[in-house]
C-alpha cells in the first residue's frame, strides 16, 4: 500500500506540477531559441485562412468583419469558409458578406454533415498557398495574428504552429468561466515552455496552422483532429512551434454542465489518439518529443485519473500504520474534495466562490476522462461536434 500511495501520489504531482517546473529549468538551462522576426509585405507568403462553421448564424458575421481586419497583405490572403451540414443562415450570410470586399473569399457549403474533418477533407484540394491557418467560427483574433503566425515559417524544421487561446472573462465569474480560464492560462505557458524546448505536443483548433504539403487525410472518425494533425507532423521530424502573439478568444463555456461536454469529448479524442498514434510512445526512437507527449498529454488521460482513486484508497489503508503523515495526507484530500463539492452546490445556485472554482474544475476535468472512456470503448462518441452553449 505504501509503494501504491507514493507512486499515485508522485504521478499527480508530476503531471498537474512537477512537468511545468522541469520544463521551467530544462528551458532555462537550454536557453529560449531565436523566433524570426515580421518578414516585409514584399517577403510573405500566400496564406488560406480556413475557418469550419456549422449553425454559426450568432456569430458568423463577427468572425467575417474580424478575419477582414487581420493585418496582412490582401493579394496574399484568401479565406475559406467551409460550412457543411449548416441548416441555418450561415451560409447564405457568408455569400452576402463576400460580395463587397477587396480579399478573395470562397463558401463551401454542402447539406450533408460529416463532421469538421471531412468538410476540411473536401475543400484542402481548393487550397493552394504555402500555409494554411484554421481557426473556429466563434472566435475572434487579434489583428497581427497572422503576420506572428507565418514569420516561424522561416526556419524549415517548422511544419506547424499553434496560436493561442485566451478565454474573455468578466469581473463576476462563474465557476465555468473561472476555472476554465485558469486552466488556458496555465495551458499556455506550458505549451510556451514546450516549444522552446523542442516542439508543442499537440494543437488546439481555435487557431494553428501548418505547411499546406504536410497535410494528410486522417481517418474521418478522428474526434480531436487539430491535435492528431499536429502530432503527424510532428512525428515526420518537424517542430509545432507556439506563438503567444497570436491568440483566438472567445466566451467561456454558459456553465460547468456545458463545459463538461466538451472535456468529455476531448477526453474520448485524447484516448483515441494515443491508441493510434502508439510508436510516439517509443522514447528511445522519438526522444524529447516522446519525453513531452507523455509528460504533457498521455498522463493526463491515463493514470492522472487513476492515481487520484488509488491515492485517496492506500491513503485509506495506511491509516492502520498510525502515522501522523498519512492522517494529514487524508485530511487534506477530503478536504480538497469536499471544497469540490462545495463549489458544485454553489454553482448549481448560481454563486460564486473563486476559491472553490479550481478544485470543482479540477475534478471535473478527470471524471470527463472516465465518460470518455467509456463512451470510446462503447463506441458511442460521435465525430459529429456536439455544440457546448457559450456565454453571450
Amino acid at each position: 500500500m505504501k509503494v501504491i500511495f507514493w507512486v499515485s501520489l508522485f504521478l499527480l504531482f508530476y503531471t498537474y506540477l512537477g512537468y511545468g517546473m522541469l520544463l521551467f529549468f530544462l528551458v532555462k538551462f537550454k536557453g529560449k531559441r531565436k523566433i524570426p522576426a515580421p518578414a516585409p509585405d514584399s517577403e510573405v507568403p500566400k496564406v488560406t485562412f480556413l475557418v469550419a462553421a456549422y449553425n454559426e448564424s450568432h456569430w458568423i458575421k463577427e468572425k467575417f468583419r474580424n478575419s477582414l481586419e487581420l493585418d496582412y497583405p490582401a493579394e496574399k490572403l484568401e479565406l475559406l469558409f467551409v460550412t457543411d451540414g449548416s441548416d441555418d443562415d450561415t451560409p447564405d450570410q457568408l455569400r452576402a458578406l463576400s460580395q463587397d470586399t477587396s480579399i478573395r473569399v470562397l463558401v463551401e457549403h454542402q447539406p450533408e454533415r460529416r463532421g469538421k474533418i471531412a468538410a476540411v477533407h473536401r475543400v484542402m484540394p481548393k487550397v493552394n498557398s504555402p500555409i494554411v491557418i484554421y481557426s473556429d467560427a466563434n472566435t475572434l483574433l487579434n489583428t497581427q495574428a497572422i503576420r506572428n503566425i507565418v514569420r516561424h515559417y522561416q526556419v524549415p524544421e517548422v511544419g506547424a504552429v499553434a496560436g493561442e487561446k485566451r478565454i474573455l472573462q468578466e469581473e463576476k465569474e462563474e465557476a465555468s468561466s473561472s476555472g476554465e480560464g485558469f486552466y488556458w492560462k496555465y495551458e499556455s505557458q506550458l505549451k510556451k515552455w514546450d516549444a522552446q524546448l523542442y516542439s508543442v505536443v499537440g494543437a488546439a483548433g481555435e487557431l494553428f496552422s501548418i505547411r499546406t504539403d504536410l497535410y494528410e487525410n486522417i481517418p474521418n472518425d478522428t474526434i480531436i483532429e487539430d491535435f492528431y494533425l499536429t502530432l503527424r507532423i510532428a512525428q515526420k521530424g518537424y517542430r509545432v512551434q507556439y506563438e503567444d502573439q497570436a491568440y483566438a478568444m472567445e466566451t467561456a463555456s454558459a456553465s460547468v454542465k456545458e463545459e463538461l461536454k466538451r472535456k468529455i469529448r476531448i477526453a474520448a479524442g485524447g484516448l483515441q489518439a494515443i491508441y493510434r498514434l502508439a510508436p510516439l510512445l517509443n522514447i528511445f526512437r522519438y526522444g524529447w518529443l516522446s519525453f513531452q507527449y507523455i509528460s504533457h498529454r498521455v498522463l493526463r488521460w491515463t493514470l492522472a485519473p487513476l492515481a487520484l482513486i488509488t491515492l485517496f484508497i492506500s491513503n485509506l489503508a495506511l491509516l492502520s500504520t498510525g502515522s501522523l503523515f498519512y492522517q494529514i495526507t487524508l485530511a487534506g484530500q477530503v478536504l480538497f474534495y469536499l471544497a469540490a463539492l462545495l463549489g458544485w452546490l454553489l454553482e448549481k445556485r448560481k454563486l460564486r466562490s473563486k476559491a472553490l472554482f479550481i478544485p470543482y474544475y479540477f475534478c471535473i476535468m478527470n471524471y470527463a476522462v472516465y465518460r470518455g472512456l467509456f463512451r470510446i470503448l462503447g463506441g458511442r462518441q460521435s465525430v459529429l461536434w456536439e455544440r457546448a452553449q457559450r456565454k453571450v
